[in-house]
């Protein structure tokens, strides 16, 4: 079951689909969309999201605008919500300041502890770096997938030492994941990968 608490006009819903497939992307496709909105709907079985709307529409947009290289991108995929939000879902009384703020968390992945946020915020965070907790060959397919991403816009020599440090900095932190339920599931095996790829 894939977790869809509203559903999107048609015309909505291409655009959508349309802004993930420019530029081509080897990860942060609309593939990356539908494994969040897995791990949202694994969230809502344990408790229910409390506002599945704004959740459903962040993990929806979050990665709309996607350019390797630029730091926008959180910013620009945000200010793509809202104006989709005012021009399909004007009668739907979203929070779009919250699906705003959900967004533009993404950006400051790495840097947040468990109380910077609230719970909910802490989950939506948590889905989004659930494949850092993802069988071997799954993560290595991701590690590659934004590595090539990457190819046309950083040189590779500084990418693979900004990719080592990141991941070496995720795997030094007391908490991978702010929220309890994920930080429970996907700590070790996150750990594992980014320790085997980043080493320690």
């Amino acid at each position: 079951m894939e977790f869809q608490p509203i559903i999107l006009p048609a015309g909505q819903w291409d655009a959508l689909q349309a802004s993930y497939a420019a530029p081509p992307r080897a990860y942060h496709h609309f593939g990356h969309v539908r494994a969040l909105l897995q791990h949202a709907q694994w969230v809502a079985a344990q408790a229910p999201w409390q506002q599945p709307r704004e959740v459903y529409l962040a993990v929806l947009y979050h990665d709309a605008i996607y350019e390797s290289g630029r730091k926008d991108n959180e910013a620009r995929s945000a200010e793509l919500a809202a104006e989709a939000i005012a021009q399909w879902l004007p009668e739907q009384d979203i929070d779009v300041a919250r699906v705003r703020e959900l967004i533009l968390l993404t950006a400051r992945h790495g840097s947040l502890q468990p109380g910077d946020v609230d719970d909910e915020a802490a989950l939506f965070l948590d889905c989004d770096m659930a494949i850092l907790g993802a069988p071997e060959a799954v993560f290595d397919a991701y590690d590659r997938g934004v590595a090539e991403e990457y190819a046309g816009s950083v040189p590779a020599f500084l990418y693979r030492a900004g990719r080592r440090r990141f991941l070496r900095n995720l795997a030094r932190q007391p908490r991978i994941y702010l929220s309890d339920l994920f930080h429970q599931h996907f700590d070790a095996p996150a750990r594992a990968n980014l320790l085997r790829v980043a080493g320690p």
